[in-house]
């Protein structure tokens, strides 16, 4: 069954949609939308030194958006303004990769497919990455889902339960660099940031808990996949900003909905 590409396709985008999806209502909550781009923007960083250097290209980018995560922070905590450090950060790693990846001898390397996603091109190896790193995602964030919940709802609150906010914020950081790192070749490093928003913004206007939210997040992330890829192959359009789309369209129908419902 898994020779066949569209299979393929279907388990890579359903596993990277609920990988994302923990991470999107933390990302959410938090508003760490920037953050999550300036994170899949140094995938493409990690792209040209796994090219340079000869290491997997799963390790390298995970390296590098762990990285990046860690700069952010550090950098953020040192009197520099959050929206500032984020903006130079996104854009700084973008352009750094795009260049290294330029200098990089040997055959011209296809950016667009690590920019955008190749989905339809995903490997049964690709399958045990993306799945794995879903897999570990699931495990950490419900080891530490009530710790983390009660330190975005109050970093006060969580240091009088005995909850250091510190550690749970490197938590969602290594969580993160691991999601970008799985999806990478689904969406692509552009697209990243959306998979994570989207379906979690959808979904938080109908959530009364902080699990229903993360079950509607799961649920709209792996429709998104599935629509997207059934359009993609309807309309021959390409797949991972088609995913996005379809995430975007349910967005708007939430929201819409929810002002009819006002």
């Amino acid at each position: 069954m898994l020779d066949d590409f569209l299979v393929r396709a279907v388990l890579a985008a359903v596993g990277a949609a609920l990988a994302a999806a923990p991470l999107g209502v933390f990302v959410v909550w938090r508003r760490m939308a920037y953050f999550g781009d300036a994170t899949a923007h140094a995938a493409v960083l990690g792209v040209a030194l796994a090219l340079a250097l000869s290491v997997p290209i799963f390790a390298a980018t995970l390296a590098t958006a762990l990285l990046m995560a860690l700069t952010v922070a550090w950098l953020s905590g040192r009197g520099h303004s959050a929206d500032l450090v984020l903006g130079v950060a996104a854009h700084g790693a973008l352009a750094l990769g795009l260049v290294a990846v330029s200098l990089v001898e040997g055959p011209r390397l296809d950016l667009e497919s690590y920019l955008f996603g190749d989905i339809l091109a995903v490997t049964k190896r690709d399958l045990a990455v993306i799945w794995g790193g879903g897999a570990v995602v699931a495990v950490l964030i419900g080891w530490r889902w009530a710790r983390l919940v009660t330190s975005t709802v109050s970093e006060d609150l969580a240091w009088a339960a005995g909850i250091n906010p510190k550690r749970e914020q490197l938590t969602l950081m290594l969580a993160l660099a691991l999601v970008v790192a799985v999806a990478l070749k689904v969406v692509g490093a552009l697209l990243i940031g959306a998979l994570l928003i989207i379906p979690a913004a959808a979904a938080r206007p109908w959530s009364r808990t902080p699990e229903g939210m993360l079950a509607g997040t799961a649920a709209l992330g792996v429709l998104s996949a599935l629509g997207g890829l059934w359009g993609a192959w309807v309309f021959d359009t390409p797949a991972g900003p088609s995913v996005v789309c379809a995430a975007a369209l349910f967005f708007a129908v939430s929201f819409l909905a929810g002002r009819r419902a006002e």
